[in-house]
């Protein structure tokens, strides 16, 4: 049995005008499953494909009141593409984010409604749009080893500042793991969703989680045909339906 990363889901004051935001700026088709809910894939695209890593914007009346703790790299393939998203981005309603993070190959944005994510310089690699999905922890290494065992996705590397792993297709985003010295305080408002492969047991599969080191989650959703878990460093996460 495992898993894998389908989706990340992003808390949202405003679900459409958000969705709408991150839409032009991936190039993505958008749709919605209900009032409070946009979802967000490429067009044409196969759910559930590990080319892309989807994004369920979901309605909150929740204040963000510190910098998230997961967060999107946005790819770039030339400094004339990276000058072209910037200037999108720009016009989108994009501001300049301040998180301290000094001169590096990245530039730090935030979506309007705060949400912070990074542009990177160009590379030469073709993830799609989204070069990254990066995660805060405190130990890059023991977060490889969670995520390893508990997705079929591939460590691609580990040093003491971070973790890299991808799907075993070698082809879409990369999922980051950065050591940082922030603590978590609350429930983070991006999370990674999971899916079981088609024909698993998704009480087998939470009971393998829980073994590897996740633990229950509560955040008072009430009765959802999912469930809510935390990684070792508690980091809230969704198991799907097999899919």
């Amino acid at each position: 049995m495992s898993t894998r990363l389908v989706q990340i889901n992003m808390k949202a004051h405003d679900d459409a005008a958000l969705g709408g935001f991150w839409a032009q700026v991936l190039g993505w088709g958008i749709a919605s499953e209900g009032p409070g809910v946009t979802n967000l894939e490429p067009h044409g695209f196969g759910y559930p494909d590990p080319t892309a890593v989807c994004i369920d914007l979901i309605a909150s009346p929740e204040p963000k009141t510190a910098k998230n703790r997961v967060h999107l790299d946005l790819a770039t393939t030339s400094a004339a593409h990276r000058a072209e998203l910037m200037a999108r981005l720009t016009e989108l309603g994009a501001t300049p984010a301040d998180i301290g993070q000094g001169d590096g190959a990245w530039t730090v944005l935030a979506d309007p409604e705060g949400n912070e994510f990074c542009v990177l310089d160009p590379q030469d690699e073709d993830t799609g749009p989204i070069a990254a999905v990066v995660v805060d922890c405190a130990d890059p290494a023991a977060m490889a080893r969670f995520w390893g065992q508990a997705t079929d996705w591939t460590v691609h590397g580990v040093t003491e500042h971070s973790a890299v792993m991808r799907s075993t297709a070698g082809v879409g985003p990369y999922l980051r793991f950065v050591r940082t010295p922030d603590v978590k305080t609350g429930w983070n408002r991006v999370h990674l969703d999971v899916r079981p492969y088609p024909g698993d047991s998704p009480e087998a599969e939470t009971a393998r989680l829980l073994a590897l080191g996740a633990t229950v989650a509560d955040l008072g959703g009430g009765e959802v045909p999912w469930t809510v878990l935390a990684d070792p460093e508690g980091n809230e996460f969704c198991l799907l339906s097999p899919a």
